[in-house]
């Protein structure tokens, strides 16, 4: 057999000072679309040791107490303990909001060229992707890395005397064999955990082995052909971590969120932002669209772009890679879909539901590959067969 490919992909915790400012970000979002789901919002958060910066603009008919949200958010995360160096309870929160712009406002509301449709509320370009690797059509490294997190946070969070801490990472690396481009066998796996003083590299070691890495990996028993290679807490001590020892800022975590960069990323972050925004609307839309070609048969591997003017509604352009795994030509693909799905702002939102507060789960554990999210739905695969 010829010698496997490698690919790698990584995950962090929600306790990753990343993460959780991508989570504020967006339990405020959730917040204000709970009064105002017309609301517009754009917020960015900054964190840093007991300073949370909270920025944008907004417009709205609700109202939000930021600062309480900002806390409770730090606090359900598992920030409580001043000893971490971070906690909700003392964190100073600054607030800087301001009103959203009125020409932005004017091609979103009314459309550019006075279409009276609702336009996007930015130019841009927006991939989704979806391959037949996983159940969830996802690319095998991310769905293990981004599982690896959800159960660390899972055990940290039932089981607080084993000393674990919220700062977290994975990294999983997979080959692939060269001729047909499937995953063949997991070939290395990563993991570093914050943890409390008290205990040893192996101490740390040895949960997370037991009860995070085994776990997991026995539902992906099929891709275990050789003996994997770990690294858990390769540096040997991990105490210090989230805001204390890394700033975090919203938005630069785009491929953690996204495919593990399996697949291309337009380059806009998705948390803090309201559906408005196609940086967001559209990317879950080109994922939707993504899985809806692979369950109809039409690709086994498929990335979709969309690219879009502000003020416009419909898109400039809708572009199909299938990298050679088709069974009907790209160009039939882009036809079908462009007829058969409602691409403007508007339609995009109706179709995925997206004016209900539920944006504080998509910035953990990636935005992709989760049930309980519409765009990860495949009920429209028949309309391109």
């Amino acid at each position: 057999m010829s010698e496997l490919l490698l690919f790698t992909s990584e995950s962090v915790s929600e306790g990753h000072p990343d993460k959780l400012a991508d989570q504020i970000s967006d339990s405020i979002l959730d917040e204000l679309l709970r009064q105002d789901p017309q609301a517009r919002v754009a917020i960015e958060t900054l964190l840093t040791r007991g300073l949370a910066v909270i920025a944008g603009e907004v417009s709205t008919r609700g109202y939000v107490e930021i600062a309480d949200v900002v806390r409770e958010r730090i606090n359900e995360v598992g920030y409580t303990d001043t000893q971490l160096g971070f906690d909700g309870n003392t964190t100073g929160v600054l607030v800087a909001i301001q009103k959203q712009s009125v020409d932005i406002a004017v091609g979103v509301d009314a459309g550019a060229k006075g279409d009276k449709d609702q336009g996007a509320g930015d130019q841009g370009m927006m991939f989704g992707f979806a391959c037949d690797e996983t159940e969830s059509l996802m690319p095998l490294p991310i769905t293990i890395a981004h599982a690896l997190m959800a159960r660390y946070t899972a055990v940290r969070k039932s089981n607080p005397a084993l000393g674990l801490r919220p700062d977290a990472k994975s990294q999983v690396t997979v080959g692939y064999d060269p001729t047909s481009g499937q995953p063949k066998s997991i070939d290395t796996v990563v993991l570093s955990a914050q943890h409390a003083p008290a205990l040893n590299r192996a101490d740390v070691e040895k949960i997370v082995q037991e009860r995070v890495i085994g776990p997991v990996l026995a539902e992906y028993d099929k891709f275990i052909q050789s003996d994997i290679v770990f690294h858990i807490n390769p540096t040997g001590i991990f105490t210090i971590g989230g805001p204390q020892a890394d700033t975090g800022v919203t938005g630069r975590k785009i491929i953690v969120d996204t495919y593990g960069g399996y697949a291309r990323h337009g380059g806009g972050a998705f948390s803090g932002k309201d559906p408005s925004k196609v940086d967001r609307s559209a990317a879950y839309a080109a994922r939707f669209i993504a899985k809806q070609v692979v369950a109809a048969g039409l690709a086994k591997k498929v990335e979709i772009q969309l690219a879009y003017a502000i003020g416009v509604s419909a898109p400039v352009s809708v572009f199909v890679e299938t990298f050679g795994t088709h069974t009907i030509a790209p160009s039939e693909i882009s036809k079908r879909i462009r007829q058969n799905f409602d691409l403007s702002p508007r339609g995009i939102i109706a179709e995925l539901d997206l004016l209900k507060p539920q944006y504080v789960q998509t910035a953990k554990n990636g935005h992709f590959g989760h049930p309980e999210f519409a765009w990860e739905k495949t009920n429209k695969a028949a309309l391109l067969s």
